[in-house]
């Protein structure tokens, strides 16, 4: 049997962003409480978030979202990966209050921030390990959040996963409104 690259492409990058799944997932977390929510999205949710972020960017004027959301179409899978809010109760002051009583609920325990980064950096490396194109886009997360993709999660970071040539999510040229 002879397997072209270009006819496997697609299954070997879901299995990739599986991996990613999994790194991210046993990622060290904050007192070892596991609050991060973990997904990949492919085929026409792809075109729904890249939609999403076009509706947003004409809401908000982001010409970035404009870029952006042309740009994760050249991604085969992209992960999301998210974190819920819990208060750790640790009194920290990381989140900028002395005591996690005095936290307004709308300010993140910085300790759940800190283990959404931890588990990106997880499954950023896997990826690399296994010489995928990728980039951590805030913009593809906000607008996964704004569908709830993954359902309460109030910070939602994507990771748009590529197996080209080039890297397709760097070395990118803004994009202009229509009009």
């Amino acid at each position: 049997m002879i397997q072209n690259e270009r006819d496997v492409r697609n299954e070997h990058m879901l299995h990739v962003a599986r991996q990613m799944m999994t790194a991210a997932r046993t990622a060290p977390k904050g007192k070892g409480i596991d609050i991060i929510e973990i997904a990949m999205v492919t085929g026409k949710d792809i075109c729904q978030l890249s939609d999403k972020m076009l509706e947003m960017a004409e809401e908000t004027g982001l010409k970035f979202l404009l870029r952006d959301a042309d740009n994760i179409l050249s991604a085969e899978v992209i992960l999301l990966i998210g974190t819920l809010q819990k208060v750790q109760g640790l009194n920290c002051g990381h989140c900028g209050f002395d005591t996690c009583a005095g936290k307004p609920e709308a300010v993140p325990c910085a300790i759940n921030t800190t283990d959404l980064g931890i588990a990106i950096g997880s499954a950023c490396a896997t990826a690399s390990n296994l010489r995928v194109d990728t980039r951590v886009m805030f913009s593809a997360g906000w607008a996964a959040q704004k569908l709830r993709y993954l359902g309460d999660c109030k910070c939602v970071m994507a990771i748009p996963v590529s197996a080209s040539s080039k890297n397709p999510f760097f070395d990118r040229k803004p994009k202009e409104a229509a009009k």
